[in-house]
């Protein structure tokens, strides 16, 4: 009986899975611009890759080998996201992206006070 069960919530964690995975391919395809790709290829596709993993766990449950799932997931936790910014952030700093696609750019407001920051104070009665 519990083994049935544990089958069928190994199988429904694949099925979401797969189908997370899924979307996200299909986000990579057809979303418009790079930062709208990106977080398709971030979001949904980690989360569908950690519930395939709960899937196989579930299903090799005694095995030691489940320990090695757990090390892709705290692993895919942690580079995923962090690779993803940082992509992002070097594709807007070389005008790889579609401004006319951000509603509230924050960054440029960053980039923009700490380029006047860097300029030199021209001093009194200098301008």
């Amino acid at each position: 009986m519990m083994a049935t069960i544990a089958d069928w919530a190994a199988v429904g964690c694949l099925l979401v899975g797969a189908l997370l995975s899924f979307a996200a391919g299909v986000g990579l395809i057809r979303f418009p611009d790079l930062l709208s790709r990106m977080h398709t290829a971030a979001k949904p596709q980690v989360l569908g890759l950690l519930l395939i993993l709960v899937g196989i766990g579930i299903r090799l449950a005694p095995e030691p080998r489940v320990g090695v799932l757990v090390l892709i997931a705290l692993f895919q936790i942690l580079t995923v996201p962090v690779a993803s910014h940082i992509a992002a952030r070097a594709a807007y700093r070389t005008g790889r992206i579609r401004r006319d696609l951000i509603s509230v750019d924050e960054l440029q407001a960053e980039l923009d006070s700490a380029e006047a920051a860097a300029q030199p104070d021209p001093g009194p009665g200098r301008n």
